[in-house]
């Protein structure tokens, strides 16, 4: 029988109402949104069952969002006694599937992402960074570009290797518009600048990745029993430290995501579950291992609906 790998969503997933059916529906799950308020001192659940859809997108509230709605799910999705045997996320998602390895608790997991999102507001000030998706370009070309443009005094590299055919470029906001042109007359299909408040996963965010390193000072890392696939390696961490150092370094580097997910067909997997809000990550699952068996939980009845598949294949 094959692996199972559950898989969590990153910053891009958040909509007003997220999580607002299954707490109504589940005990279990509304905990985690009353805690997650608690923790946090603010209405988080608030904002995100009724909006506005402005202050749920900024990262302060969207980090912490997206980790409490993706373990609401999980705690109601693991009653039916379904175990990974790997978990990743996507970005901000890392800190989801560091959670659901028990390295950080949940408390001190919507501790920290809260802190990450202000450590990343006020590294690059408003309107002065960006992020564009690049679809049809091969990463190595546009590697090139982004190096190009970058010696030409306009920081830009890139951020997410989405899957083979969609890899998002961060820098500056001069930076990101010279490489998009470049992309385009060199052959890329599309380039598509992204609604975000800062240039993420670029050397922009190394002021952030040092202020972020006291927060991670401050709370308990663990060390795993299941294995993470790390965005900054796209292999297995467990050990506390390297953990630790991998977090930090994520702010500033590459999320290898396609990798991570071939990483994990190599070892065996052949079942991903997507948990939390939306269906960004299965259906990138696609094009990156298009065998693979994909279900996206992120409500009471997706929930139901994969347990029941599930079982209906041996897995639980």
């Amino acid at each position: 029988m094959g692996k199972v790998a559950f898989l969590f969503p990153g910053q891009g997933s958040q909509a007003v109402g997220m999580g607002k059916q299954l707490a109504e529906v589940n005990e279990t799950a509304a905990a985690f949104f009353k805690k997650a308020d608690e923790i946090l001192k603010t209405p988080l659940s608030q904002i995100m069952f009724e909006g506005p859809q402005e202050e749920l997108t900024l990262t302060t509230n969207a980090q912490p969002a997206l980790l409490t709605t993706s373990m609401a799910v999980l705690a109601v999705f693991e009653e039916a006694g379904i175990k990974p045997d790997y978990v990743a996320g996507h970005s901000l998602g890392e800190y989801s599937a560091l959670v659901a390895a028990g390295a950080l608790s949940f408390e001190e997991g919507v501790y920290a992402v809260r802190k990450r999102g202000e450590c990343m507001e006020e590294a690059v000030p408003a309107g002065q960074g960006a992020m564009a998706a690049i679809l049809g370009m091969d990463a190595g070309l546009l590697q090139d570009v982004t190096k190009e443009v970058s010696e030409e005094g306009h920081a830009v590299q890139i951020a997410n290797m989405n899957s083979r055919q969609q890899i998002v470029i961060s820098g500056t906001k001069q930076g990101v518009d010279n490489a998009c042109k470049q992309a385009k007359e060199k052959g890329a299909k599309r380039a598509i600048p992204l609604k975000v408040s800062g240039p993420f996963h670029s050397s922009l965010m190394k002021p952030a990745a040092e202020q972020f390193r006291e927060v991670l000072d401050s709370i308990t890392i663990h060390s795993t029993q299941v294995p993470v696939v790390a965005n900054v390696t796209a292999d297995c961490v467990t050990d506390s430290e390297v953990i630790k150092e991998k977090l930090i370094e994520q702010l500033y580097s590459p999320v290898r995501w396609y990798e991570s997910i071939e990483r994990m067909v190599e070892l065996g997997v052949d079942t991903f579950i997507e948990i939390g809000p939306g269906k960004v990550l299965a259906g990138l699952m696609k094009s990156i291992a298009p065998s693979a068996k994909v279900y996206a939980i992120y409500d009471q009845e997706t929930i139901e609906a994969t347990i029941s598949k599930l079982k209906g294949e041996g897995i639980c």
